[in-house]
């Protein structure tokens, strides 16, 4: 098994690079799922509302919406949160890990993760691929979404820069094009894991 980490920062793809390993057969996590079901967890909610305030809740849940903006506009919250939040999402990650590694099949595991450099997460997995576009191109995207082009430039601010993230990543995939561009590039770098799990396994 070896274990990948996709990164890039917001509006670059993620998400539909994740899909195409899938198709493909890479085993794929997805760290959006797992943080959008901790929020409603009691332990989390509790936390969250002692450095947010009633005011984040609606009704019995989180406003995500609301978090969002709060996090985005102040650097401190938002690691706040993360240091909340993240030490349950790789307990979830090591806990699908173990059920994969049970299987004994060798596969490829591909986790989606927005910030794996920013909190130095590198060394938690084997190998890690950055998604990159044109930073115009992932506001478009963003505001597709419905995201003002104020609040997605935030977003984009508050990551490093994906150049930095494609210097330090092991393999880079370009999705400024279309997608039959893209899909290529994700076939190829496929079939280079393949062969590393083939010859190495390292989980």
């Amino acid at each position: 098994m070896i274990v990948v980490g996709l990164t890039g920062n917001y509006g670059m793809g993620k998400s539909t690079v994740s899909e195409m390993f899938r198709e493909l057969g890479a085993v794929c996590i997805d760290t959006d799922k797992i943080v959008r079901d901790l929020l409603h967890e009691s332990s989390v909610v509790d936390e969250i509302k002692k450095t947010f305030g009633d005011d984040i809740m609606e009704g019995n849940a989180i406003n995500r919406k609301m978090l969002a903006d709060i996090i985005f506009q102040n650097p401190n919250l938002r690691i706040y949160l993360e240091n909340i939040v993240h030490p349950a999402v790789f307990k979830g990650i090591n806990k699908e890990l173990s059920r994969i590694s049970r299987k004994g099949i060798p596969c490829i595991v591909i986790i989606e993760a927005p910030v794996i450099f920013e909190r130095s997460y590198q060394n938690r997995f084997d190998k890690i691929i950055s998604v990159f576009t044109s930073e115009d191109a992932a506001l478009s995207r963003l505001e597709g979404k419905g995201i003002s082009r104020e609040d997605a430039m935030k977003r984009l601010k508050s990551q490093l820069p994906v150049e930095a993230k494609v210097k330090r990543s092991d393999f880079a995939i370009d999705n400024s094009k279309d997608l039959k561009h893209t899909r290529k590039q994700v076939e190829d770098i496929y079939q280079q894991l393949l062969l590393m799990e083939k010859r190495h396994g390292y989980n």
